[in-house]
Protein backbone atom coordinates (compact mmCIF):
# COMPACT_ATOMS: atom_id res chain seq x y z
CA UNK A 1 0.00 0.00 0.00
CA UNK A 2 2.78 2.02 0.94
CA UNK A 3 4.22 1.94 -2.50
CA UNK A 4 0.96 2.31 -4.20
CA UNK A 5 0.43 5.55 -2.35
CA UNK A 6 3.72 6.68 -3.44
CA UNK A 7 3.39 6.31 -7.24
CA UNK A 8 -0.33 7.68 -6.91
CA UNK A 9 1.02 10.41 -5.14
CA UNK A 10 3.64 11.31 -7.99
CA UNK A 11 1.50 10.60 -10.77
CA UNK A 12 -1.28 12.65 -9.34
CA UNK A 13 0.22 15.37 -8.34
CA UNK A 14 2.30 15.95 -11.68
CA UNK A 15 -1.26 15.15 -13.71
CA UNK A 16 -3.06 18.13 -11.82
CA UNK A 17 -0.12 20.68 -11.80
CA UNK A 18 0.44 19.77 -14.97
CA UNK A 19 -3.73 19.97 -16.31
CA UNK A 20 -3.83 23.37 -14.06
CA UNK A 21 -1.00 25.32 -15.71
CA UNK A 22 -2.80 24.73 -19.22
CA UNK A 23 -5.86 26.30 -18.63
CA UNK A 24 -3.86 28.79 -15.64
CA UNK A 25 -2.06 30.11 -19.37
CA UNK A 26 -5.36 30.40 -20.76
CA UNK A 27 -8.14 31.41 -17.96
CA UNK A 28 -10.17 33.11 -20.41
CA UNK A 29 -10.42 30.11 -22.71
CA UNK A 30 -11.49 27.94 -19.18
CA UNK A 31 -14.00 30.82 -18.74
CA UNK A 32 -15.53 30.54 -22.37
CA UNK A 33 -15.57 26.62 -21.37
CA UNK A 34 -17.44 26.87 -18.07
CA UNK A 35 -19.98 29.32 -19.96
CA UNK A 36 -20.81 26.19 -22.41
CA UNK A 37 -21.25 24.00 -19.38
CA UNK A 38 -23.36 26.68 -17.78
CA UNK A 39 -25.33 26.84 -20.96
CA UNK A 40 -29.12 26.16 -20.91
CA UNK A 41 -28.10 23.30 -23.42
CA UNK A 42 -25.87 21.73 -20.69
CA UNK A 43 -26.31 22.03 -17.28
CA UNK A 44 -29.11 24.75 -17.50
CA UNK A 45 -26.93 27.07 -14.89
CA UNK A 46 -27.43 30.47 -16.64
CA UNK A 47 -27.19 32.01 -13.70
CA UNK A 48 -23.23 31.44 -13.19
CA UNK A 49 -22.50 32.54 -16.50
CA UNK A 50 -20.93 36.04 -15.47
CA UNK A 51 -19.29 35.01 -12.82
CA UNK A 52 -17.44 32.09 -15.39
CA UNK A 53 -14.02 33.81 -15.51
CA UNK A 54 -14.08 33.93 -11.19
CA UNK A 55 -15.00 30.34 -10.88
CA UNK A 56 -12.10 29.51 -13.83
CA UNK A 57 -9.34 30.91 -11.50
CA UNK A 58 -10.52 29.82 -8.74
CA UNK A 59 -10.64 26.19 -9.59
CA UNK A 60 -7.30 26.33 -11.99
CA UNK A 61 -5.54 27.89 -9.15
CA UNK A 62 -6.89 25.34 -6.65
CA UNK A 63 -5.78 22.60 -9.33
CA UNK A 64 -2.23 23.50 -9.38
CA UNK A 65 -2.23 24.26 -5.27
CA UNK A 66 -3.46 20.58 -4.92
CA UNK A 67 -0.84 19.30 -6.82
CA UNK A 68 1.84 21.26 -5.62
CA UNK A 69 0.29 20.38 -2.17
CA UNK A 70 0.23 16.57 -2.86
CA UNK A 71 3.69 16.59 -3.94
CA UNK A 72 5.25 18.04 -0.65
CA UNK A 73 3.03 16.49 1.61
CA UNK A 74 0.88 19.62 2.92
CA UNK A 75 -2.16 19.04 4.71
CA UNK A 76 -2.57 15.08 3.11
CA UNK A 77 -6.21 14.96 5.19
CA UNK A 78 -7.36 18.50 3.46
CA UNK A 79 -5.67 17.51 0.20
CA UNK A 80 -6.69 14.58 -0.22
CA UNK A 81 -10.37 15.25 0.63
CA UNK A 82 -10.43 17.95 -1.57
CA UNK A 83 -9.16 16.14 -5.03
CA UNK A 84 -11.46 13.24 -4.10
CA UNK A 85 -14.40 15.88 -4.60
CA UNK A 86 -12.67 17.50 -7.37
CA UNK A 87 -12.39 14.29 -9.17
CA UNK A 88 -16.19 13.25 -8.38
CA UNK A 89 -17.45 16.64 -9.49
CA UNK A 90 -14.86 16.42 -12.89
CA UNK A 91 -16.07 12.58 -13.67
CA UNK A 92 -19.77 13.26 -12.95
CA UNK A 93 -19.45 16.33 -15.63
CA UNK A 94 -17.43 14.19 -18.51
CA UNK A 95 -19.89 11.23 -17.98
CA UNK A 96 -22.42 13.67 -18.40
CA UNK A 97 -21.36 15.83 -21.43
CA UNK A 98 -20.51 12.35 -22.93
CA UNK A 99 -23.33 9.80 -22.56
CA UNK A 100 -25.59 12.75 -23.26
CA UNK A 101 -23.68 14.56 -26.18
CA UNK A 102 -23.71 18.45 -24.90
CA UNK A 103 -20.16 19.58 -25.20
CA UNK A 104 -17.49 18.19 -27.99
CA UNK A 105 -14.63 19.19 -26.10
CA UNK A 106 -14.11 18.81 -22.77
CA UNK A 107 -11.29 21.77 -21.85
CA UNK A 108 -9.41 19.57 -19.34
CA UNK A 109 -6.17 20.28 -21.00
CA UNK A 110 -7.51 23.69 -22.96
CA UNK A 111 -5.92 23.89 -26.83
CA UNK A 112 -2.67 21.78 -25.24
CA UNK A 113 -4.71 18.63 -25.81
CA UNK A 114 -8.21 18.32 -27.03
CA UNK A 115 -10.02 15.90 -25.49
CA UNK A 116 -13.46 14.60 -25.94
CA UNK A 117 -15.57 13.96 -23.18
CA UNK A 118 -15.76 10.33 -23.08
CA UNK A 119 -12.09 10.48 -23.57
CA UNK A 120 -11.73 12.94 -20.65
CA UNK A 121 -14.60 10.64 -18.41
CA UNK A 122 -12.29 7.65 -18.66
CA UNK A 123 -9.09 9.79 -17.75
CA UNK A 124 -11.27 10.91 -14.68
CA UNK A 125 -12.03 7.43 -13.77
CA UNK A 126 -8.53 6.21 -13.51
CA UNK A 127 -7.73 9.35 -11.99
CA UNK A 128 -10.54 8.48 -9.50
CA UNK A 129 -9.19 5.26 -8.62
CA UNK A 130 -5.90 6.59 -7.52
CA UNK A 131 -6.70 8.91 -5.50
CA UNK A 132 -9.27 6.65 -3.68
CA UNK A 133 -5.69 4.97 -2.91
CA UNK A 134 -4.06 7.81 -1.61
CA UNK A 135 -7.50 8.56 0.26
CA UNK A 136 -7.16 4.81 1.95
CA UNK A 137 -3.63 5.53 2.51
CA UNK A 138 -3.27 8.62 3.04
CA UNK A 139 -1.07 8.01 6.47
CA UNK A 140 1.41 7.08 4.35
CA UNK A 141 1.66 10.65 2.57
CA UNK A 142 4.03 12.18 4.28
CA UNK A 143 6.29 16.07 4.26
CA UNK A 144 9.22 15.87 1.86
CA UNK A 145 10.55 19.01 3.84
CA UNK A 146 10.56 20.26 7.49
CA UNK A 147 7.38 21.81 8.91
CA UNK A 148 8.55 25.70 8.03
CA UNK A 149 9.89 24.57 4.60
CA UNK A 150 6.42 22.75 3.74
CA UNK A 151 4.18 25.83 4.68
CA UNK A 152 6.94 28.39 2.96
CA UNK A 153 6.64 26.30 -0.26
CA UNK A 154 2.69 25.70 -0.10
CA UNK A 155 2.46 29.58 0.26
CA UNK A 156 5.17 30.34 -2.80
CA UNK A 157 3.05 27.52 -4.86
CA UNK A 158 -0.82 29.81 -4.62
CA UNK A 159 1.18 32.93 -4.67
CA UNK A 160 3.03 32.03 -8.00
CA UNK A 161 -0.29 30.59 -9.96
CA UNK A 162 -2.12 33.46 -8.62
CA UNK A 163 0.54 36.04 -10.03
CA UNK A 164 0.97 33.97 -12.92
CA UNK A 165 -3.24 33.97 -13.65
CA UNK A 166 -3.18 37.58 -13.45
CA UNK A 167 -0.45 38.38 -15.82
CA UNK A 168 -2.04 36.39 -18.83
CA UNK A 169 -4.91 38.03 -18.39
CA UNK A 170 -3.81 41.66 -18.46
CA UNK A 171 -1.41 40.55 -21.35
CA UNK A 172 -1.73 37.01 -23.29
CA UNK A 173 -1.17 33.40 -22.64
CA UNK A 174 2.30 33.15 -21.78
CA UNK A 175 1.89 29.83 -24.42
CA UNK A 176 -0.41 30.02 -27.38
CA UNK A 177 -1.73 26.83 -28.40
CA UNK A 178 -4.45 27.73 -30.93
CA UNK A 179 -4.30 27.82 -34.64
CA UNK A 180 -3.94 31.43 -35.02
CA UNK A 181 -0.43 31.68 -33.10
CA UNK A 182 2.01 33.60 -34.28
CA UNK A 183 3.65 31.98 -37.33
CA UNK A 184 0.74 30.13 -38.42
CA UNK A 185 -0.85 30.92 -41.58
CA UNK A 186 -4.57 31.28 -41.75
CA UNK A 187 -5.07 29.69 -44.94
CA UNK A 188 -3.37 27.18 -44.24
CA UNK A 189 -4.62 26.37 -41.51
CA UNK A 190 -8.07 26.22 -43.18
CA UNK A 191 -7.29 23.17 -45.33
CA UNK A 192 -7.47 19.65 -44.74
CA UNK A 193 -4.35 17.71 -44.49
CA UNK A 194 -3.61 15.37 -47.31
CA UNK A 195 -3.71 12.73 -45.45
CA UNK A 196 -6.79 13.37 -43.33
CA UNK A 197 -9.13 10.46 -41.95
CA UNK A 198 -12.26 10.40 -44.10
CA UNK A 199 -15.88 9.87 -41.76
CA UNK A 200 -16.98 5.63 -41.45
CA UNK A 201 -20.20 5.43 -41.29
CA UNK A 202 -22.66 2.07 -40.64
CA UNK A 203 -25.86 2.57 -42.04
CA UNK A 204 -28.14 -0.17 -40.61
CA UNK A 205 -31.42 -0.77 -42.99
CA UNK A 206 -34.43 -2.32 -41.52
CA UNK A 207 -36.73 -3.87 -45.02
CA UNK A 208 -38.67 -6.49 -45.98
CA UNK A 209 -38.46 -8.88 -49.08
CA UNK A 210 -41.05 -11.18 -49.92
CA UNK A 211 -42.98 -10.36 -46.35
CA UNK A 212 -40.19 -11.26 -44.48
CA UNK A 213 -38.42 -8.53 -42.29
CA UNK A 214 -34.79 -8.43 -42.49
CA UNK A 215 -31.76 -6.13 -40.88
CA UNK A 216 -28.57 -5.06 -43.54
CA UNK A 217 -25.68 -3.52 -42.35
CA UNK A 218 -22.99 -1.92 -44.66
CA UNK A 219 -21.67 1.84 -45.65
CA UNK A 220 -24.08 3.09 -47.15
CA UNK A 221 -25.12 0.88 -50.44
CA UNK A 222 -28.69 -0.11 -49.27
CA UNK A 223 -30.18 -3.37 -49.52
CA UNK A 224 -29.78 -5.16 -53.45
CA UNK A 225 -33.54 -6.45 -52.87
CA UNK A 226 -36.29 -5.00 -51.30
CA UNK A 227 -39.95 -4.70 -50.91
CA UNK A 228 -40.29 -1.48 -48.88
CA UNK A 229 -37.34 0.26 -46.40
CA UNK A 230 -38.88 0.61 -42.87
CA UNK A 231 -35.76 2.33 -41.14
CA UNK A 232 -32.73 3.40 -42.08
CA UNK A 233 -30.17 4.31 -38.65
CA UNK A 234 -26.96 5.80 -38.84
CA UNK A 235 -23.66 4.79 -36.57
CA UNK A 236 -20.51 7.00 -36.72
CA UNK A 237 -17.42 4.50 -36.45
CA UNK A 238 -14.33 7.03 -37.38
CA UNK A 239 -15.09 10.89 -37.15
CA UNK A 240 -13.50 13.07 -40.17
CA UNK A 241 -10.62 15.07 -39.78
CA UNK A 242 -11.49 18.91 -39.70
CA UNK A 243 -9.05 21.76 -40.46
CA UNK A 244 -7.61 23.27 -38.02
CA UNK A 245 -9.82 26.50 -38.63
CA UNK A 246 -13.05 26.20 -40.03
CA UNK A 247 -15.44 29.23 -39.14
CA UNK A 248 -12.87 31.91 -39.91
CA UNK A 249 -14.51 34.80 -42.41
CA UNK A 250 -13.94 38.09 -42.83
CA UNK A 251 -17.54 39.41 -44.16
CA UNK A 252 -20.09 42.27 -44.20
CA UNK A 253 -23.71 41.77 -44.59
CA UNK A 254 -23.59 41.04 -48.12
CA UNK A 255 -20.33 39.44 -48.95
CA UNK A 256 -17.21 37.12 -48.11
CA UNK A 257 -13.72 39.57 -48.08
CA UNK A 258 -11.91 36.46 -46.56
CA UNK A 259 -9.64 35.89 -48.84
CA UNK A 260 -9.52 38.89 -50.28
CA UNK A 261 -8.16 40.48 -46.96
CA UNK A 262 -6.09 37.77 -46.27
CA UNK A 263 -3.40 38.14 -49.65
CA UNK A 264 -2.99 41.47 -47.84
CA UNK A 265 0.80 42.04 -47.15
CA UNK A 266 0.17 44.46 -44.46
CA UNK A 267 -3.41 44.19 -42.64
CA UNK A 268 -3.89 44.98 -39.15
CA UNK A 269 -6.76 42.93 -37.66
CA UNK A 270 -8.49 44.68 -34.79
CA UNK A 271 -10.45 42.34 -32.71
CA UNK A 272 -13.63 43.52 -30.52
CA UNK A 273 -15.78 40.56 -30.77
CA UNK A 274 -18.74 42.72 -28.62
CA UNK A 275 -18.07 46.73 -29.16
CA UNK A 276 -20.68 47.31 -26.24
CA UNK A 277 -18.38 45.18 -23.25
CA UNK A 278 -15.08 45.89 -24.70
CA UNK A 279 -12.58 47.57 -22.32
CA UNK A 280 -13.17 51.26 -22.61
CA UNK A 281 -9.54 51.88 -21.69
CA UNK A 282 -8.27 49.57 -24.72
CA UNK A 283 -10.64 51.55 -27.07
CA UNK A 284 -9.59 54.58 -26.80
CA UNK A 285 -6.48 53.31 -27.75
CA UNK A 286 -7.20 52.13 -30.92
CA UNK A 287 -7.19 55.50 -32.83
CA UNK A 288 -3.74 56.89 -32.58
CA UNK A 289 -2.91 53.00 -33.38
CA UNK A 290 -4.48 52.60 -36.51
CA UNK A 291 -3.98 56.44 -37.75
CA UNK A 292 -0.65 54.88 -37.60
CA UNK A 293 -0.71 51.91 -39.54
CA UNK A 294 -2.70 53.48 -41.83
CA UNK A 295 0.22 56.29 -42.18
CA UNK A 296 2.62 53.05 -42.55
CA UNK A 297 0.77 51.34 -45.24
CA UNK A 298 -1.11 48.89 -43.65
CA UNK A 299 -4.75 48.12 -44.49
CA UNK A 300 -6.87 47.92 -41.30
CA UNK A 301 -10.00 46.14 -40.41
CA UNK A 302 -11.88 46.11 -37.22
CA UNK A 303 -13.79 42.59 -36.79
CA UNK A 304 -16.71 42.07 -34.33
CA UNK A 305 -20.20 40.16 -33.72
CA UNK A 306 -21.93 43.40 -33.05
CA UNK A 307 -24.74 45.00 -35.33
CA UNK A 308 -24.43 47.95 -37.80
CA UNK A 309 -25.53 50.45 -35.62
CA UNK A 310 -23.63 49.57 -33.12
CA UNK A 311 -20.44 49.85 -35.24
CA UNK A 312 -21.18 52.68 -37.08
CA UNK A 313 -21.79 54.53 -33.24
CA UNK A 314 -18.44 53.46 -31.70
CA UNK A 315 -16.75 54.22 -35.14
CA UNK A 316 -18.20 57.85 -34.82
CA UNK A 317 -17.67 58.38 -30.87
CA UNK A 318 -14.17 57.26 -31.24
CA UNK A 319 -13.09 58.50 -34.99
CA UNK A 320 -11.89 55.69 -36.46
CA UNK A 321 -10.91 55.40 -40.13
CA UNK A 322 -11.42 52.10 -40.85
CA UNK A 323 -14.45 49.69 -41.14
CA UNK A 324 -16.16 46.77 -39.07
CA UNK A 325 -16.78 43.56 -40.76
CA UNK A 326 -18.64 40.36 -38.90
CA UNK A 327 -17.21 37.08 -37.94
CA UNK A 328 -18.41 34.60 -35.59
CA UNK A 329 -18.24 35.35 -31.49
CA UNK A 330 -15.96 31.94 -30.60
CA UNK A 331 -13.70 32.47 -33.88
CA UNK A 332 -12.75 35.83 -32.41
CA UNK A 333 -12.57 34.81 -28.89
CA UNK A 334 -10.01 32.29 -30.34
CA UNK A 335 -7.95 34.28 -32.55
CA UNK A 336 -6.94 36.77 -29.30
CA UNK A 337 -7.67 36.78 -25.84
CA UNK A 338 -8.53 40.46 -25.05
CA UNK A 339 -11.07 42.57 -26.00
CA UNK A 340 -10.15 44.58 -28.03
CA UNK A 341 -7.12 42.93 -29.61
CA UNK A 342 -4.61 43.11 -32.13
CA UNK A 343 -3.35 40.95 -34.96
CA UNK A 344 -0.86 41.55 -37.68
CA UNK A 345 -0.67 39.44 -40.38
CA UNK A 346 1.08 39.24 -43.51
CA UNK A 347 -0.50 37.12 -46.50
CA UNK A 348 -2.74 35.17 -44.09
CA UNK A 349 0.55 34.63 -41.67
CA UNK A 350 0.15 35.84 -37.84
CA UNK A 351 3.15 37.66 -37.19
CA UNK A 352 2.54 39.52 -33.90
CA UNK A 353 -0.76 39.60 -31.50
CA UNK A 354 -0.97 41.50 -28.68
CA UNK A 355 -3.65 42.63 -25.60
CA UNK A 356 -4.83 45.92 -25.61
CA UNK A 357 -2.34 46.27 -22.61
CA UNK A 358 0.43 46.18 -24.82
CA UNK A 359 -0.36 47.45 -28.68
CA UNK A 360 2.63 50.16 -27.69
CA UNK A 361 4.83 47.49 -27.90
CA UNK A 362 3.50 46.66 -31.75
CA UNK A 363 6.11 46.89 -34.30
CA UNK A 364 4.65 48.81 -37.57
Amino acid sequence: MKYLVGISRIFVGILFIISGFVKLNDPLGFSYKLQEYFGPDVLNLTFLEPYALGIAIIVVVFEVVLGVFLLIGYKPKFTVWSLLLMIIFFTFLTFYSAYFDKVKECGCFGDALPMTPWQSFTKDVVLLVLILVLFFGVRYIKPIFGKLATTVVALLGFLASLSFAYYVLMHLPAIDFRAYKIGDNIQENMKLAPNAKKAIIDYVWTYTLDGEEKTLIDRGQGPAKYDEILNVETKEIQAADLPKIQDFSIETEDEDLTMYFLEKDKLMMIVVYDLRSSEREGVKKLKALSDKALEKGYTVIGMTTSDEATKQKIKTEYGFNFDFYLCDEKVLKTIVRSNPGVVILNKGTVTQKKHWNDIEDLKL
